[in-house]
Parts: C-alpha cells; sequence; structure tokens
C-alpha cells in the first residue's frame, strides 16, 4: 500500500468525472424508462434478462447473484417479489438438493419480450447513437480492461467473502 496518495492528474480527473456522470445518468435514464413503459427497475429487467438467457430458463441463485453483483440477501428478497408478481418461479434444484433454482415464468418472459424494444431503443438512444463504430469498440475494450483489472484486485487482495454477491 502506497505512503502517498496517488492524485489524478487533469485528463485523469476529467474521464472520472466523466464516469461518474454518464454512469449516474445512464442508470436513472434506463430505470425511468423501463418504470415508465413496462412498470419495472432496471435490476428487475436484467434479473429477467439473464433468467432469459439461460438454459430452461432457470440459473442457481447463487450463480444468479454473481452474475447481478448483488448479495444472495438481496437476490433472495427481488426474487420472493418477483415471484409474488408471477415472473419467476423458484424450486429446489434437482442438481444440488441444498441449492434453489429461480426461473423466468411464461408470465415473465412475456414482460421481457414486451420491454425489451424499449429498453434497447433507449440504450441505443443514450450510448450507442451517441458514438462512432470506432467509439463502440474502444468502450467495449476500455470496459473489458476495467472488469479484467477489478477481477485480478479482488482475487489478489480481497477475501471473496467479502464480495456482495458472495455475502447472504
Amino acid at each position: 500500500m502506497p505512503t502517498t496518495s496517488r492524485w489524478l492528474n487533469a485528463e485523469e480527473q476529467r474521464a472520472w468525472l466523466a464516469y461518474v456522470d454518464f454512469s449516474t445518468l445512464l442508470t436513472d435514464y434506463l430505470n425511468r424508462q423501463l418504470r415508465r413503459d413496462a412498470g419495472m427497475t432496471h435490476a428487475d429487467y436484467s434479473l429477467l434478462a439473464h433468467l432469459s438467457s439461460a438454459p430452461d430458463h432457470a440459473l442457481g441463485m447463487s450463480d444468479l447473484a454473481r452474475r447481478l453483483k448483488i448479495t444472495r440477501s438481496r437476490l433472495t428478497h427481488a426474487v420472493n417479489r418477483l415471484r409474488e408478481a408471477g415472473l419467476v418461479d423458484r424450486r429446489e434444484d434437482p442438481a444440488d438438493g441444498r441449492g434453489q433454482l429461480a426461473i423466468l415464468t411464461d408470465e415473465g418472459h412475456a414482460l421481457l419480450d414486451q420491454a425489451a424494444p424499449g429498453h434497447v431503443e433507449a440504450v441505443r438512444r443514450a450510448v450507442f447513437d451517441a458514438l462512432t463504430p470506432e467509439q463502440v469498440r474502444q468502450l467495449a475494450e476500455i470496459g473489458e480492461t476495467i472488469s479484467d483489472a477489478l477481477h485480478r484486485v479482488e482475487t489478489a487482495e480481497l477475501d471473496p467473502a467479502v464480495l456482495p454477491w458472495r455475502r447472504r
């Protein structure tokens, strides 16, 4: 651990503040769009989308928490809420007697199908229409590079149990 702070230079500060600003604005924009058009949050949409793309539209709760980067407790609350709405079901995992599966219901699939076109259009309008093809490629590379760095830091510096999606 360095003994002195490694302050950001002017360009790093500019990049960091731009990221903080656009990530906050984008999260708010996508939440508002999904609430208005589909009556759900972006977090709910992401959960349903992960189940939709899984084999048999089902994932183990621990795997789903890891993919969504949330605690298993928070996932349990979300799945229970979506279950009450008829969008998700939950049952024991036949491959793991101790685990549970979250399963996308037909109603959940229908809601996702209804919400997806508007959501994709909102993402396109807010992000991809503003970028050149070269900037899209750079954005993908930058995001992958930062994600890889964070995975390395977490592996080297953190007890995996402290990661939010590993906590109960």
